[in-house]
C-alpha cells in the first residue's frame, strides 16, 4: 500500500509501541523525517536507531509541562515546515503510586489528574502547538492512540475509573478537534485508535487471561496500525477505529 507520510511526529517514544511506531517509519524509504518524544532519556534502541539514521530526531517533552511540548514544537520548525502524521502514543495506566481502580473507594484525586494530565490534555497541547504544520493541501493525520476501555458504550465491567474516563475523555476531545480542524484543513484526518493489548510496560500487570494469539507485539502492533492510517481517508475523521480497521463505539 502506498503512503502519504514522508515526515512525521511521535510523542511518546520511549516506551514500546512509540518506539515500534519510530522504528517502523525508518524502515520506510520515503519517510524523511522522524521527530520522537521521551519524557525521560530515549531507551538504548531509540539512541542507536538516532545514530544510524539521521532522519530520526530525539526530543525531550513532558505531556504535564506545556513550555516543554511548546519547546519540541520550536526545535521541529527549525527542521521542517510540515508534518504528515502526527501520533500521540504516549499513555498512563499505573506507576508507583497509580494503579487501576477496582472500587469507588480507590479513587485519588492526584492520581486522578496526573492521569488526565497525560491522556487527555497532554495529547490536546501537542495539537495545539503542532497542527498548523498539518494544515497543508496534501493527505495529513492527527492520531491519539485511545483504549477500547475508554468506550463508554462497550463499558460493561466498571471498574478503572480514571483511565477509562481519562481515555473517554480523549476520544471526547479527538472529535470535537476533528470538527474544528476540518474547517481549516479539510485534507487533514483526525481519528482515535485503540492499538489492541500490546506486550509492553504499560500492559505488564494486566495481561493474565488474555489468550496468547491476543497479545500482539509492539511491532505488530505499530504495523497494523501504519496500516490502517494509511488506509484512512477523510470521511474517517473524527472516528474511533481498532487497529485492524473495526470502527469501535464511543
Amino acid at each position: 500500500m502506498s503512503t502519504f507520510i514522508r515526515t512525521a511526529f511521535v510523542s511518546g517514544a520511549r516506551g514500546g509501541l512509540g518506539e515500534a511506531l519510530v522504528e517502523l517509519l525508518l524502515q520506510r524509504e520515503e519517510t524523511e523525517q522522524v521527530y520522537a518524544t521521551t519524557r525521560g532519556l530515549p531507551s538504548p534502541r531509540l539512541s542507536a536507531l538516532a545514530a544510524e539514521d539521521d532522519r530520526l530526531v530525539l526530543l525531550r517533552m513532558d505531556l504535564c509541562l506545556e513550555e516543554t511540548i511548546a519547546a519540541a514544537s520550536r526545535r521541529v520548525r527549525e527542521g521542517t515546515e510540515r508534518l504528515d502524521l502526527l501520533i500521540n502514543a504516549a499513555g498512563l495506566l499505573h506507576r508507583e503510586g497509580i494503579s487501576p481502580e477496582k472500587r469507588l473507594a480507590d479513587i485519588d484525586p492526584a492520581a486522578m489528574a496526573e492521569l488526565f494530565a497525560v491522556n487527555s490534555t497532554g495529547p490536546m497541547l501537542v495539537a495545539k502547538h503542532l497542527h498548523d504544520l498539518l494544515r497543508h493541501t496534501d493527505r495529513a493525520a492527527l492520531i491519539n492512540l485511545s483504549a477500547r476501555v475508554g468506550s463508554i458504550e462497550d463499558n460493561r465491567l466498571g471498574g478503572w475509573y480514571g483511565y477509562r474516563s481519562s481515555k473517554a475523555a480523549l476520544n471526547m476531545l479527538t472529535r470535537g478537534l476533528s470538527i474544528e480542524l476540518k474547517r481549516r484543513a479539510p485534507h487533514l484526518i483526525v481519528a482515535a485508535v485503540h492499538p489492541g493489548t500490546v506486550d509492553t510496560d504499560l500492559s505488564a500487570p494486566f495481561r493474565r487471561g488474555v489468550p496468547a494469539g491476543n497479545l500482539q507485539t509492539p511491532v505488530e502492533a505499530a504495523g497494523k496500525i501504519l496500516v490502517l492510517i494509511d488506509a484512512l481517508t477523510q470521511a474517517d475523521s473524527g472516528r474511533f477505529f481498532a487497529a485492524d480497521g473495526a470502527p469501535i463505539e464511543w
